[in-house]
């Protein structure tokens, strides 16, 4: 595939993108601290900005998107990020930046890569053969991995040596860079299926619909909505956690939370081997139900050798998460019709991602009623029983994905 040279610019444009969005998740709340003196609540609601687009807009990007050509979109939500966060360094260096904006600019951002979002899973069948769907997810998952690891790092750096609001200025380039790649590619973008402009909201009940009457979609959503209602908790507690009850120092806290991106990593570059191998279904398969016993290790870490059982924990979780994904992304992109690909993955995104906010606020409910240790036994237990919903499915007795489209 890393032969296909319009893909090559696909994969280029996610590094710049995924990397700056992952640095802009330190430096954002950074301008606020060090440039507007922000207070904890301040910095709060910023960061639930950033995350809260999905279920402003979730759902109607995915209409939006179904109805226009998709390298466009990801183009327009590069430049628009780009627009916006330009913005705050050059607010800053006027003294007209103020918290509202922040706030606004945060807000805007997180709907324009919604948009990005929605678009780009929708737009890579366009660009590669259908049995190159698991390879190609599989690539752009070790991007997401090595970004998510790399990134906040990367941003910490910048921001001391360049200051926070010019690291947004990188930020800001590397959304640039992304729509220079994305217009680079040759391959045409195709014109939407459908032009017809019907109601917005039986275009959303549409994609819906399509993802219940699917009985493995419906599966995956009920499955991944479980596993990430309870992540979002343990990620919510993690850093109270090893601080204050397993009383580890910052350096050692610091490893432990980066040690789920080499997990990611592992998972993105042996993800397209075990597609081959075994079958994309059975690769899926593999992430639900091998990982998810090793969540049980985390509420046992201490602070001597055990402290490994969190890292062995964050790795074997997100390899487990990248399989998933890869799998759970090529299904839809296989056998969805491509009218309603933008619906169906945004459908999805909107009731997975939905549970997050939800997990992270029951999380320190749980932990404050129970204790933290507690808490993170009942949410790894609820992970692990999160994947019950995939007995029922067609999945045990698949072997890959595309049998389904043979028996059609």
């Amino acid at each position: 595939m890393l032969r296909n040279p319009d893909f090559v610019r696909f994969i280029g444009s996610h590094v710049a993108n995924e990397l700056g969005a992952n640095i802009s998740r330190v430096a954002l709340p950074l301008v606020a601290v060090l440039v507007l003196h922000a207070g904890p609540a301040e910095v709060g609601l910023l960061t639930a900005l950033q995350t809260a687009a999905f279920l402003v807009i979730g759902l109607p990007a995915g209409v939006w998107v179904d109805r226009l050509r998709r390298r466009h979109v990801m183009m327009a939500s590069d430049l628009t990020r780009c627009v916006l966060l330009a913005g705050i360094p050059l607010a800053a260096q006027f003294g007209l930046l103020s918290i509202g904006m922040m706030y606004a600019v945060a807000l805007l951002v997180g709907m324009a890569q919604v948009f990005n979002d929605v678009a780009d899973q929708t737009y890579l069948p366009d660009l590669v053969a259908t049995e190159q769907l698991s390879d190609g997810n599989a690539k752009l998952e070790i991007v997401r991995s090595g970004a998510f690891m790399a990134g906040p790092g990367v941003g910490g750096v910048l921001v001391q040596t360049i200051t926070a609001p010019f690291t947004i200025l990188m930020t800001a380039l590397g959304a640039f860079a992304s729509v220079l790649l994305l217009g680079s590619i040759r391959a045409p973008d195709k014109p939407p299926a459908h032009s017809e402009r019907r109601p917005l909201l039986r275009d959303i009940g549409e994609g819906l619909a399509y993802v219940w009457r699917d009985r493995l979609l419906r599966a995956f959503a009920f499955s991944s909505a479980g596993t990430n209602l309870c992540v979002s908790a343990v990620l919510g507690l993690s850093v109270l956690f090893l601080s204050d009850v397993v009383r580890l120092p910052p350096t050692a806290i610091g490893v432990l939370l980066m040690s789920g991106g080499v997990g990611g990593l592992v998972g993105g570059f042996s993800g397209a081997w075990l597609a081959r191998r075994y079958g994309s279904a059975r690769m899926t398969w593999l992430g639900f139900f091998a990982a998810s016993p090793f969540g049980l290790l985390l509420p046992m870490t201490q602070a001597d050798w055990r402290a490994s059982f969190f890292a062995v924990t964050s790795m074997a979780l997100s390899w487990g998460a990248v399989l998933s994904n890869i799998g759970q992304a090529t299904y839809r992109q296989s056998t969805t019709p491509q009218h309603m690909l933008g619906r169906v993955n945004a459908s999805v995104r909107f009731l997975v991602w939905g549970t997050m906010p939800l997990g992270a606020l029951l999380g320190g409910l749980v932990a404050q009623q129970i204790g933290v240790r507690e808490a993170l036994w009942v949410f790894m237990i609820g992970r692990l029983l999160s994947a019950v919903p995939l007995l029922f499915s067609p999945l045990p007795r698949m072997r890959d994905f595309g049998e389904l489209r043979t028996r059609s």
